[in-house]
C-alpha cells in the first residue's frame, strides 16, 4: 500500500469507521480512540494490506478494539452506571433513543455483527472474515441479536 493509498483509507473511510466503533463503544471518546488506532494498525501493517482489502482490514482492527475495549470496561461497574440501569422505566418516544437503548442490551459482538450487516451493510462473508467467525455463525449469533432486539423493541414498555 503506498502513502497516497493510504491517504485515501483515511479519506474514504474514517467517517464510516467511527459511526461503527460509536456504536459499538457508546462512547465518542473511545470511538475515537479506537479509529486513531485502527488508521496506526493500517500504517504499521501497510505494506501486508492489499488496497482493495483496506476497508475489511479496518473494520476488522476497530472490531476486535472494541471488544477489548468492552472486557476491560466490564470488569469496572461504575456507579453511574447502575444507578442508569435502575432508571430505565421512562417512557422516550423518540425512536433513535429507543434503539439506541435496544442497541445497548446486545453484548459486544452481538451489537458489532448487527452494526456491521444492517448500518454498514457487508455481507455474511465479509462479517465473517472481519470478525473471525465462519458464515454459520455470523448467521446464527446475527439472528439471535436481532431475536434479543426485536423483543425489546415489541415490549409495551417501548411501543412508541
Amino acid at each position: 500500500m503506498e502513502l497516497i493509498d493510504y491517504n485515501n483509507c483515511v479519506q474514504d473511510w474514517a467517517d464510516a469507521l467511527f459511526r461503527f466503533a460509536c456504536k459499538c463503544t457508546g462512547h465518542e471518546e473511545d470511538a475515537r480512540d479506537v479509529v486513531q488506532n485502527s488508521f496506526e494498525v493500517l500504517w504499521q501493517k501497510r505494506k501486508d494490506v492489499v488496497p482493495a482489502k483496506a476497508k475489511a482490514f479496518l473494520f476488522q482492527v476497530a472490531y476486535n478494539q472494541s471488544v477489548d475495549n468492552y472486557r476491560k470496561r466490564s470488569r469496572v461497574v461504575l456507579k453511574e452506571e447502575a444507578d442508569d440501569n435502575r432508571s430505565t422505566t421512562n417512557r422516550n418516544s423518540d425512536l433513535k433513543q429507543v434503539l439506541e437503548r435496544a442497541l445497548t442490551k446486545l453484548d459486544e459482538q452481538a451489537r458489532a455483527l448487527v452494526l456491521l450487516k444492517d448500518y454498514e451493510g457487508y455481507s455474511y462473508d465479509e462479517i465473517a472474515q472481519i470478525t473471525g467467525l465462519n458464515e454459520s455463525q455470523v448467521k446464527v449469533y446475527l439472528h439471535r441479536a436481532r431475536k434479543i432486539l426485536k423483543d425489546y423493541l415489541v415490549s409495551v414498555e417501548n411501543v412508541i
